[in-house]
């Protein structure tokens, strides 16, 4: 079980206690210093959990760029997805790798926030997705960098909906010579 599940399911632990603990001290009557402690701890810890689950979402390691841009070691994250952060056109931008994007596919948002004008795009293609059929506009990223590791002039699209993340798709994938699983890390090497 990963950290996120474990401080999850600790939550709901806590949160049934404290829920059923508060039945318990309506029900009986007589709410003893023993069951106000018990509850009072209880919410102590819920509050733990709550706060862990805020430092995993906000602080938790992202990837590892090692041997100069040559190894990139990317940690599981939230919802069992693999988030990495690059730099485009010098901006950072978060993405989810997904092995089953055929490009790299950018979210209008961070399309903007690179610096390409959205009302200057053409969206002629066409790409088929979990929500359905959405129009894509081909543009390319004068330079894409992971660390170390710089790519110039790389193809993508810029998806015409209302996709939240960017998504790190198979022709950057394509790039390196090996993509693998080591347990809960996701490694890719050139």
């Amino acid at each position: 079980m990963s950290p996120d599940q474990i401080a999850r399911l600790a939550f709901y632990v806590l949160l049934l206690v404290v829920i059923g603990g508060a039945m318990l001290f309506e029900l009986s009557g007589r709410g003893g210093r023993a069951l106000r402690a018990l509850l009072l701890w209880a919410v102590i810890i819920a509050g733990l959990a709550f706060g862990y689950d805020w430092w995993q979402q906000t602080y938790a390691p992202r990837q590892q760029v090692l041997e100069n841009g040559a190894r990139i070691e990317i940690p599981v994250g939230r919802g069992g997805h693999f988030h990495l952060e690059a730099v485009l056109n010098g901006t950072p931008v978060d993405f989810i790798v997904d092995t089953g994007a055929t490009s790299v596919a950018l979210s209008r948002r961070d399309a903007q926030a690179i610096g390409l004008e959205l009302d200057a795009l053409r969206f002629s293609g066409l790409a088929v997705t979990a929500n359905g059929r959405v129009a894509t506009a081909p543009v390319t990223i004068a330079e894409f960098a992971i660390g170390d590791a710089v790519d110039r002039d790389v193809r993508a699209v810029v998806i015409d909906s209302e996709l939240q993340d960017s998504l790190l798709g198979m022709s950057y994938l394509r790039r390196f010579a090996r993509v693998s699983f080591e347990g809960d890390l996701l490694i890719l090497e050139r």
